[in-house]
């Protein structure tokens, strides 16, 4: 039974009420708002038009009160079953957020302090017949984290290294400080009967011989000493069973107490061995086939409760030695090696409880469309949702887990922190140890590598606070409930500096930050803001082992930027877009573009500039990385998405509207990657990189165009590359391809004659020395079937197609025109809304005026 009706909310001041009398049946809250559950605080008030839109301007200062008052939840809700002997009632959360105290019809059960982690308490006796009334308080987290130490390091927030909740809550350097409190997960009454599974841990232990070897351990808790316990396990292939087996469960494995909650452990574990099964493998690599696992529990042969979940047969590893012996980072999937390709995910909305399942769908499925295999879950947010890991077990995407400890020192040596985090760390493993796209562990973001350098260069004075977490409970806990995943303590982690090239995996925070790089243990980290300094020239240079977050910033969409901007602030260097910036030393963003493509000079510039700087530097990073494989294994860039509306490093902004940097995911993470290494008035080196489980074998032709589609320089080339492989298939002097031609003057083209991989264009000279001139696009539109048709007389760089709507799909945009060759594009509405097809803005970066285009009717 979900208990989501009725619930009403209101704030009271710290110590203005009795909790008691609050809590009370008889207190009456007639004149309370109402609010939904899941959900939160912050989202309630702002329907009621209590607090405006805190991602509109500065509105987000207008409702730091929200955080400094105590707050009440309650509802009234009917419970009529009879129990029969054997049977109790618990009531569960799965998420409170954060220090909460749970009353039953006015008798205190518990308080909470972990939004990661569900809650359940044994209200057998304390339900009445009829009318119940629930109520739940939530205290600020001042009055709890307000007195503790504070004094050492934590970036952005000191009280939120004691507060076991998201950390991006309290701000972060890609979103706004908005300390959310509330009921942000299902609450549930349910009848449990003599027992219950308490957890599965279902694993490919191997694949040989075409069999395939499950491993699955079961894990019961009894209330009822007298019945006798057992379990079936079975595995599907749509209705029909590939494997099955009943196990007793009869080994005693203690007693479990949770407050009032207290069972015995019964546990099993049974092999089920499946013929010529089909594997899972990530989308790129072949089909992400998923059985379904079912177990279910009887007692005294009555079945009592069920589990069931998809499961992917596969084996996973993470190989740190290569054959040679040397030091490698790289994971393998049913034995074959795996180029991870993909980003950092963070929490998909400031406000988590009220997203629904639908845009995590919509999300990935972008992600795979961009041809990614790997998400890392960052650790500076929260545990996702079930539906994030059902999508990528769904679509062939790995996931790399961030416990969630990020860019702080953690007071490990306080003994009811510790016990809190122990919980945590074991209730999570659990949850997700059987999920078939888990691919790693981590223990934390930054803090093994930053409190390192921050100590040499004097900046912490303190002890590591959190080592033990890291170090110590972490790993022992996994070797008990999950010793089939690889470990990793912190990312970045290994070598000479924990941010080593040499070993582990590593962050390039030079692009950007300014880095200096490589550095030493003991050595100070020091930064360089200089236009050399910041440049993503500079990932030329990085021949790490395993690239887990890089990347740099570029605006949101013109839409989503002016929703939610004051009309007269909508400028470059308003006030206001300095504020959707969270990051600190604002020039490293001019400085960025001052490399590339120049200083923007107003808001279109700076929109087109940082957008194309973004995709331009991703691009030459993770075709480098991809060019140095096998001995650099992974480029996961910072980040896929946006938590609000704001300018950061995603790919994605908040309204679900991708950036020019997406479109150039979809082709620099293709299985097959055309491209060119290459820097002024050096050779032309021609790469054919290829990721999948088949040889590669292919016409190549280089075509070099002027600006009005001649043809100067045409070749075609007999590329093979085997499985999983690479070759440098051709070297050419520029002064050879350019034919006499300033390079200012021609776009080059690399194609497939065979349309295996899109067209990899690329320009010989950085975006600011070019020469482009004027086009002229022609534009016309089916809007019946949702076709856009671009024609332009001269190269486009960087068509835009805009629309204003959020969450809008096309298949291709932020693209390159040559002359005379049409370009289609295919556009949808996520939720197949009409579109407002009135509001088309085709620009390109040269094109000949910002004017309407008169766009005609597709015939």
């Amino acid at each position: 039974m979900k208990l989501t009706e009725n619930w009403k909310l209101r704030d009271f001041h710290v110590g203005e009420a009795r909790d008691l009398e609050v809590a009370s049946p008889d207190f009456i809250d007639y004149f309370w708002m109402t609010t939904t559950v899941p959900g939160d605080i912050h989202t309630t008030l702002r329907e009621k038009g209590i607090i405006e839109d805190p991602f509109f301007g500065h509105q987000d200062q207008k409702c730091r009160w929200v955080e400094e008052k105590v707050w009440w939840y309650r509802t009234v809700f009917s419970f009529d079953a009879d129990l029969e002997p054997g049977e109790k009632m618990e009531l569960k959360f799965e998420g409170l957020d954060t220090f909460a105290t749970i009353y039953l019809n006015g008798v205190e059960l518990g308080s909470t302090d972990n939004m990661f982690i569900s809650h359940s308490f044994d209200v057998t006796r304390e339900l009445n017949k009829g009318k119940n009334t629930l109520a739940v308080k939530f205290d600020p987290v001042h009055v709890h984290a307000g007195d503790k130490i504070q004094y050492y390091w934590s970036g952005f927030s000191k009280k939120r290294i004691w507060t076991r909740k998201a950390q991006s809550h309290f701000g972060w350097d890609w979103g706004p400080r908005l300390v959310c409190a509330g009921i942000w997960k299902d609450v549930y009454l349910m009848k449990r009967r003599h027992a219950h599974i308490d957890s599965v841990f279902a694993r490919t232990t191997s694949i040989q011989d075409q069999v395939g070897v499950v491993d699955v351990d079961l894990c019961a808790h009894a209330f009822d000493r007298g019945a006798s316990y057992s379990a079936r396990v079975e595995l599907l292939e749509g209705a029909e069973s590939v494997a099955e087996a009943n196990v007793p469960l009869d080994r005693f494995g203690g007693v479990m107490v949770d407050g009032a909650i207290t069972a015995r452990t019964l546990h099993n574990s049974v092999t089920l061995k499946v013929a010529d099964p089909k594997l899972w493998w990530t989308h790129d690599l072949g089909t992400p086939f998923l059985y379904h696992l079912r177990v279910t529990l009887f007692a005294d042969g009555e079945q009592i409760d069920t589990y069931e979940q998809p499961f992917g047969i596969r084996t996973i590893e993470l190989m740190q030695r290569d054959e040679e012996g040397r030091h490698a980072f790289t994971f393998v999937l049913n034995g074959v090696k795996v180029f991870a390709k993909g980003a950092n995910w963070i929490p998909i909305d400031s406000f988590i409880a009220t997203v629904p399942d639908s845009r995590y769908t919509h999300l990935l499925q972008m992600a795979k469309d961009a041809n990614m295999n790997m998400m890392r879950a960052w650790g500076g947010g929260i545990y996702e949702r079930d539906i994030f890991f059902d999508e990528c077990d769904r679509l062939g995407i790995l996931v790399w887990q961030d416990f969630m400890f990020a860019c702080a020192l953690y007071p490990d040596y306080n003994r009811n922190f510790m016990n809190n985090v122990h919980r945590e760390i074991e209730q999570i493993v659990k949850r997700l140890r059987s999920r078939t796209c888990l691919a790693l562990w981590c223990g934390n973001n930054e803090n093994d590598w930053l409190y390192e350098a921050l100590y040499s260069s004097g900046e912490i004075t303190h002890p590591f606070y959190g080592e033990k977490i890291y170090h110590e409970l972490m790993p022992a806990v996994l070797e008990q409930l999950d010793p089939t995943r690889t470990f990793w303590p912190s990312s970045p982690f290994g070598g000479n500096d924990h941010n080593s090239r040499d070993v582990g995996d590593t962050h390039n925070w030079q692009v950007w930050h300014g880095n200096n790089e490589p550095r030493h243990f003991g050595e100070p980290q020091t930064q360089d803001y200089s236009v050399e300094g910041i440049s993503f020239k500079r990932f030329k240079t990085d021949f790490t082992k395993f690239a887990s977050e890089f990347g740099m910033h570029a605006a949101s969409n013109r839409y989503t930027l002016a929703k939610n901007m004051p009309d007269n602030q909508f400028y470059w260097g308003s006030d206001e877009m300095k504020y959707r910036n969270k990051d600190v030393h604002y020039p490293k963003g001019i400085l960025l573009m001052e490399g590339y493509t120049g200083v923007p000079k107003d808001i279109d510039e700076y929109i087109q500039f940082s957008m194309l700087t973004q995709a331009e530097g991703l691009r030459y990073g993770i075709e480098h990385y991809r060019r140095n494989k096998p001995d650099t294994s992974g480029a996961l860039f910072w980040q896929f998405n946006d938590c609000w509306p704001g300018t950061s490093w995603s790919v994605i902004d908040y309204y679900g509207l991708p950036k020019a940097s997406y479109h150039y995911a979809r082709k620099f993470f293709a299985p097959v990657l055309l491209s060119v290494d290459h820097d002024p008035n050096q050779p032309l080196r021609l790469w054919a990189v290829n990721d999948r489980r088949e040889a590669y074998q292919d016409q190549v032709e280089l075509i070099l165009y002027l600006m009005d589609g001649t043809v100067v320089f045409q070749r075609e080339f007999d590329v093979f590359v085997e499985e999983n492989g690479k070759v440098n298939f051709a070297t050419l002097p520029e002064v050879e391809v350019l034919q006499q031609h300033n390079p200012r003057d021609v776009v080059a083209v690399l194609r497939s004659k065979n349309r295996v991989t899109e067209d990899y264009v690329f320009y010989l000279r950085d975006h600011k020395y070019m020469d482009y001139q004027p086009a002229h696009i022609q534009v016309s539109v089916d809007e019946a079937k949702g076709l856009i048709c671009l024609l332009s007389d001269r190269v486009a760089r960087m068509v835009m197609i805009e629309l204003d709507a959020p969450w809008v799909v096309m298949d291709d945009n932020f693209f390159d025109l040559i002359p005379g060759e049409e370009k289609i594009v295919r556009v949808q509405h996520v939720d197949a809304e009409g579109l407002p097809w009135e509001t088309l803005r085709v620009t390109a970066m040269n094109d000949a005026g910002l004017q309407d285009f008169g766009i005609k009717e597709m015939s």
